[in-house]
């Protein structure tokens, strides 16, 4: 999707928020896709990272 705004924060006392545009939002605990909320436990930057990617393409979006 062409404009979409990736945005990612992360802070040394594991804080974080990932968002893609208004589609897809992992935030402290909280995933949101397409305005649904769920609970999300973090285990690690890796496995964040390959679940926000998952969605964003699910939601029909590129980061790469």
């Amino acid at each position: 999707m062409q404009g979409t705004r990736l945005d990612i924060e992360l802070d040394e006392k594991l804080s974080y928020r990932l968002r893609y545009g208004d589609l897809v939002e992992y935030a402290n605990g909280v995933r949101r896709v397409r305005g649904k909320e769920a609970k999300y436990q973090f285990r690690s930057v890796e496995q964040l990272r390959y679940d926000f990617e998952r969605d964003v393409e699910a939601v029909g979006g590129r980061l790469r």
